[in-house]
């Protein structure tokens, strides 16, 4: 957006070999244009009559429609008062005229390679996010169980000697722990008593079925989800399945995910059962150390016991709130943290 036809022309002149550009003379049209288009980048210039670059740029970050695209100022005004301005109104760059045509390329590519990478982890978060659901969905399982869970092995994981980086992405990993599931027939997964001997073969399927489906990826958060899946079943005294691994040749994310699974379980309504009294919980937990649990990862819970409980508290609001809006829980609050 310029009110001067010559650095319009300009501006095409850089940019059009590599780029659909779209002219504007007002910062009323620019911003009417930028929505109308689907822009990915805005290039403003802040002197206009009327409408000016500033109030243009508001009005974009104030618009559902507009307000992630990254704007950059291209502007006579070199004060760092005019910078700091434009950066308080929500831009992300400042050129000064006259520009210079490799200045103008670099940034554009610059924040347009921002963009897509946005885009990319966005796309990513989306599949994880249906994935986990996926894994759940002909299961008995309710309301934002495998959300919860991993918000719980991410605080478990932390307090265990993980860095912040690898915690979150242990909770993006956790939710598909169960994503084998999804080769186990309905009847079996739903059937409302015991399973016979038969039946339990064919559930302990799911920890390889997982394994395999989530192996295809070599994304470090898939490759750590098809570890949880393979191993979750996996138990300290070599009890459990598949492979019946003894102490710390469980993985240690594997750990992790047991202890916030099976304490979410307990702690929730389930259509079969109501959510049992915490102490119970704890008192559950701590029989299973060294037999099921990992002993000092078990201590390590029991120490940050009132962070998940007002993780719980949380999340029991939240669902209450969507439920009552509409039925459906969604899986939101584990991105923000």
């Amino acid at each position: 957006m310029d009110d001067e036809p010559i650095n319009l022309d300009a501006m095409r002149n850089i940019l059009e070999r590599d780029y659909k550009v779209i002219v504007s003379r007002s910062g009323a049209d620019a911003v009417a244009t930028a929505a109308r288009h689907a822009a990915s980048l805005v290039l403003l210039d802040i002197q206009m009559p009327g409408m000016d670059g500033y109030a243009a740029c508001r009005a974009l970050k104030a618009d559902p429609r507009t307000a992630h695209i990254p704007v950059i100022f291209v502007t006579s005004l070199c004060d760092s008062w005019d910078e700091a301005r434009g950066f308080d109104c929500g831009a992300v760059d400042y050129l000064t005229k006259p520009v210079s045509v490799l200045a103008v390329r670099a940034r554009v590519r610059t924040h347009l390679s921002l963009v897509q990478a946005s885009r990319l982890e966005k796309s990513h978060r989306d599949a994880i996010s249906m994935l986990g659901r996926a894994g759940h969905f002909n299961d008995n399982d309710t309301g934002v169980h495998i959300w919860r869970m991993a918000t719980f092995a991410r605080e478990l994981a932390r307090e265990a000697g993980w860095s912040a980086a690898d915690g979150r992405t242990l909770e993006q990993a956790a939710p598909m722990h169960d994503m084998g599931k999804l080769g186990i027939p309905s009847a079996i997964l739903r059937k409302p008593g015991p399973l016979d001997a038969d039946e339990w073969r064919v559930m302990q399927t799911h920890a390889r079925i997982g394994h395999e489906i989530l192996s295809e990826s070599d994304a470090p958060v898939f490759r750590l989800a098809a570890e949880v899946a393979l191993r979750h079943h996996e138990k300290w005294d070599g009890s459990g399945y598949p492979d019946g691994l003894r102490g710390q040749d469980i993985p240690h994310s594997a750990r992790i995910v047991a202890i916030a699974d099976v304490f979410d379980a307990l702690s929730m309504r389930r259509p079969y059962k109501e959510p049992w009294p915490i102490e119970r919980v704890v008192q559950t937990l701590e029989q299973g150390a060294g037999r099921h649990f990992d002993p000092e990862l078990l201590h390590a819970f029991i120490r940050i016991l009132p962070r998940i409980r007002a993780l719980q508290a949380e999340w029991e609001a939240y669902e209450h709130d969507q439920l009552g809006r509409n039925g459906l829980a969604q899986p939101a609050l584990w991105y923000r943290a």
